[in-house]
This record gives C-alpha cells, sequence and structure tokens, in this order.
C-alpha cells in the first residue's frame, strides 16, 4: 500500500485546511472540545452540516448522483484527519453514515428524493429506533409490532438507549410486521416522524451526567406503508447492511490520534506535575499509539474497498471492536494523567454552556465525564461479544 500523496493530494489537504480555517468557528471547536460525547450537540454538528453542505462536502461517503463529492479514499481519509485535528464536530452521524446509505441502498425514488435532499441540509435530525428492554445485542427478539391497516402500520411497543431522540425529528426503526419461526424474517425496516401522535420520548441520565440517550414509546402510533423500506420482512437485511456502515465506514483512527495527543500535551504539562514522567503513562501511551497505527491501516483498506461500490463487510466488526477497545484505553489513561483532579464533579451539561468558573481547568473538564461516557463504547452499536462472534463465524469460519 502506497501511503505517500500525490502533488494533487497534497493540493486536496490544503484546500481542507483552508476551508476548516474560514469556516470553523471558535464557538464550535470549543463546544466540541468540551463535549464528553461522541455526537455533538445539534446546534454545532447540524450547523456544521449546513456548512459543509454548502460546499458539497456534507455527505463523504455517498454516491456523486446523491450528491456525494466523489472522492478517492485518500481524499476522504485527508478530510476525516484534518477535521479530528482542527476539532471540528461530528455532523449528522445517523442521517450521513446510517441511514442515509440504506435509502440510498434500497428506498424507493419517492424515498430518496425526499429523504437525502434533507440529510444533506441538516434539515432532517435522525435516530435510530433499534434496542428495545430485553433486546439489545439479541436484537432478533425485538417485539415492537408494526399492525397493517390498510395503507398504514399501527406501531406499538418502545425503544430504548436511542440517542438523541429528545433532539430527533426522524426515526429510523426495526419493527415486527410478522410472527415467523425464524424471528429474522418478520422483520420491517420503517422511518417515522418524531412529531407523529403517540410518541413518548423519555429521558435516560448516564453515569457520566449526559442526558443523550433515552426511551421511546409507541401507543397506537400511525406510519404510512409507503415510509418501509424495501420489502416487508427484509428490514433485518437492511439493518445489518446500515450497521457495517455504522461500524466500518468511519474513519475512528484520526480523533483516537488526536485524544491521545491532548492527553499528552496535559501529561507533559505542569497541570498534572508531568505525569508523563511516570514510566506506566509513558509505556502505555506507546502502547496505545502502536494500537491506533493498526487500526488506521485496517481503515484505509475498507476505505479502499468502500471506493469500488463494496459494503464494509466482516471487517466492520473489527473496526467496531478495536476502536470501542483503544477509546476506552485512552479515557482510562486520560483519568490516570490527571490523577486526583478527577475527582471533581460539574454539574453543568454541556460543559461549553457553563456560567460559573470551572473547579478545574478546563483542559481536565471533559476527563471523567468522557471515561465513564465511554464505559458503554464496547456495549452500543453492538457489544464486544457479538463482534468476536461475528469476526469468528465469517472471517475464521469457526
Amino acid at each position: 500500500m502506497d501511503l505517500s500523496f500525490s502533488a494533487e493530494e497534497r493540493a486536496f489537504e490544503q484546500d481542507v485546511r483552508d476551508f476548516i480555517a474560514a469556516n470553523l468557528t471558535p464557538e464550535m471547536k470549543r463546544a466540541t472540545a468540551l463535549t464528553p460525547s461522541v455526537f455533538s450537540d445539534p446546534d454545532i454538528g447540524m450547523a456544521w452540516q449546513r456548512t459543509l453542505h454548502k460546499k458539497g462536502w456534507g455527505a463523504p461517503g455517498w454516491p456523486v448522483e446523491y450528491g456525494g463529492p466523489d472522492w478517492t479514499p485518500a481524499q476522504r481519509w485527508i478530510f476525516e484527519a484534518e477535521s479530528a485535528r482542527a476539532g471540528a464536530p461530528n455532523v449528522n452521524v445517523m442521517g450521513v453514515k446510517m441511514v442515509g446509505p440504506v435509502i440510498i441502498g434500497f428506498g424507493t425514488r419517492e424515498q430518496k428524493d425526499f429523504y437525502l435532499p434533507r440529510i444533506l441540509s441538516g434539515e432532517d435530525y435522525w435516530c435510530q429506533g433499534y434496542s428495545e428492554p430485553g433486546s439489545g445485542s439479541d436484537l432478533a427478539s425485538l417485539k415492537t409490532r408494526a399492525v397493517r391497516d390498510g395503507d398504514d402500520y399501527i406501531i406499538n411497543g418502545t425503544k430504548i438507549w436511542t440517542t438523541h431522540a429528545h433532539h430527533a425529528n426522524r426515526m429510523f426503526a426495526l419493527v415486527r410486521t410478522n410472527e415467523t419461526e425464524r424471528q429474522q424474517a418478520g422483520i420491517s425496516f420503517i422511518l417515522i416522524d418524531m412529531k407523529t401522535p403517540g410518541i413518548t420520548t423519555r429521558p435516560i441520565l448516564t453515569i457520566g451526567g449526559d442526558h443523550e440517550v433515552n426511551q421511546v414509546f409507541f401507543d397506537d402510533v400511525r406510519v404510512p406503508v409507503a415510509n418501509r423500506v424495501g420489502e416487508e420482512g427484509k428490514g433485518w437485511t437492511y439493518g445489518k447492511y446500515l450497521l457495517e456502515f455504522e461500524r466500518g465506514a468511519g474513519i475512528a483512527s484520526a480523533k483516537l490520534r488526536e485524544a491521545l495527543s491532548s492527553i499528552s500535551d496535559l501529561a507533559q504539562s505542569e497541570l498534572t506535575g508531568r505525569a508523563i514522567d511516570n514510566p506506566d503513562i509513558a509505556v502505555r501511551m506507546s502502547e496505545i499509539e502502536v494500537d491506533i497505527d493498526a487500526l488506521e491501516m485496517t481503515e484505509l483498506r475498507v476505505l479502499s474497498a468502500l471506493q469500488t461500490g463494496q459494503n464494509p463487510g466482516a471487517v466492520s466488526s473489527v473496526l467496531k471492536l478495536r476502536n470501542s477497545e483503544i477509546r476506552q484505553a485512552v479515557t482510562r489513561l486520560a483519568a490516570d494523567v490527571i490523577g486526583h483532579d478527577a475527582l471533581a464533579v460539574e454539574p453543568g451539561r454541556p460543559f461549553y454552556r457553563l456560567n460559573h468558573e470551572p473547579a478545574i481547568p478546563e483542559d481536565m473538564l471533559t476527563v471523567m465525564p468522557e471515561y465513564l461516557n465511554g464505559r458503554a463504547y464496547t456495549i452500543f452499536g453492538g457489544s464486544s461479544e457479538i463482534q468476536r462472534e461475528i469476526i469468528a463465524k465469517l472471517m475464521l469460519g469457526l
């Protein structure tokens, strides 16, 4: 693999840097630095999405006919790396990187014409209705029912751990439309307007102090059959396709490298009493850096496959597994670097809206919330145990 950039790619790299420098505001950058979650608040992330859309860069992984920029894998890599280095917000992840590819791959012309432009522009903000109480990793056992009534489905049930449902105006959901001997065969993929009567969203506060996830209840919610993506009963196939993009279409190594760099800066500062002089801290930092290098190589291979029209496949589980483990290692290291300052508690969320002097320096403010929030990395999006089973079955033939 040739990892050197051509003159054209170096010119593109400078274009990206110039664009970010001209458009990423200090408020956006500070808000991103002070957000413990992997998801940016919509008022920050969607503002950046709209800025990218105006440039034609709103959906790097989409085909050009649907608004993608027609980038090479190297250009995508450069864009993601420069965005991470500059501290740019995460954009409309569940729209651009998750439901968008499903609509492109399996949606009707009417669905593509209606939803895709709204995803690109930031007009629609999406949440994911997959997990249920008792149906998390065992997602095929989901019980939320959608019963056909003429041109509508009537939906009853509940979804849980629904990230940003309190912000979203749209949900893509897996629902049971038929009872079959094979559970996966009776599931359909449906698009739901969150303003539909009968939907109730209840907040769930995490140990990190965030209101990031929710439980969503459906009581006789009427949704048009036209909102079903693809064939009835084939939702499991579409849902797995989406999860491959959720787990494997992103570039995590660039953000991990920037996070490690920030920790290195803290460890070398007097704020932490030069924690870098602790041999254990220094060794762990080096180990994480090597792990990020290995993850980066795998991501580059997946980007090359995506560029030729392939979906990520089972290697997406490798990326999800390693990204989760490395993220947790980074947050553990950060907590150890700042030592007893990790005990400071800040009740305000989000931090960039705090109207008082924080108890610890701003550079340390999100360390403990990120550590606590990060305990879920190896659970959400498919637990590590499930990823290992997929790897064993589809890659190793076990």
